[in-house]
């Protein structure tokens, strides 16, 4: 399947990414309510998270005119976002940006890693090609919506928010997405590939084990029709480790 695409409303499940007795399920409520700040704050009490103000503002800056949208918004999601979106949408859409690409390349001591046994998730970093979905979240909607989107991938500085263009089937779109922060200190840039493997085989955090979040990304974009070769490569040798280490 080239593309997928949906024009029915989507609400999403409230425990759409599962949880273990030791893990809390990613969701909307939980972004909502700032839980998922105060867990940050709570395994890191030293961590510079942005203040609701801070976020709001940051918000406003992708809506220059008015500082809040005037139109449908499409929203990219490269990783998390495909298998657990957490937000309301209209209609989802296969879409490839260029210019970017998709690397697990900022550490994370937290949601899938420890102090102790850090852990590794994506971002949008320079160069080559990313194939992932855009989501169109109403106008009469976007501004509720992108508070929590903003609760979840702005809630340290980690991210920065930009405008995209992306190409569909149906046509280009613009698109708003999470490019990696390459100041920040969690970056880690292009590591080597056993190294990465190495480090999402045994990371776990609050949010659950690094490796559900490399395996559900690759098995949705696989389903959708678009996978990725060096997502499946990292996989293998991700499950190989594993294997291993339990033998």
């Amino acid at each position: 399947m080239a593309d997928s695409s949906s024009t029915a409303s989507r609400t999403p499940p409230e425990t759409s990414e599962s949880a273990t007795p030791q893990t809390v399920a990613l969701t909307r409520e939980r972004l909502r309510s700032g839980e998922i700040r105060a867990l940050l704050h709570k395994h890191e009490p030293t961590l510079k998270t942005l203040t609701d103000e801070e976020l709001a503002a940051s918000r406003a800056s992708m809506f220059p005119q008015t500082g809040q949208p005037e139109e449908d918004v499409w929203l990219f999601g490269y990783g998390s976002l495909i298998w657990n979106p957490a937000i309301e949408f209209s209609e989802q859409r296969c879409a490839t940006v260029r210019g970017l690409h998709r690397r697990f390349c900022l550490r994370t001591e937290l949601g899938r890693g420890t102090p102790d046994r850090p852990g590794l998730v994506l971002g949008l970093d320079r160069g080559g090609v990313c194939r992932g979905v855009a989501f169109r979240i109403p106008k009469d909607h976007a501004e509720a919506e992108l508070e929590l989107v903003w609760r979840r991938e702005m809630v340290t500085h980690a991210y920065r928010p930009r405008w995209l263009k992306a190409q569909t089937d149906q046509g280009p779109i613009s698109v708003l997405g999470f490019v990696i922060n390459r100041a920040n200190e969690r970056y880690c840039g292009r590591l080597p590939e056993e190294e990465a493997a190495e480090t999402i085989a045994r990371a776990c955090g609050f949010l659950g084990p690094c490796c559900e979040y490399l395996f559900n990304t690759v098995t949705h974009l696989r389903e959708l029709g678009m996978p990725d070769a060096g997502l499946e490569r990292l996989a293998r040798k991700v499950a190989a480790k594993q294997a291993a280490g339990t033998s």
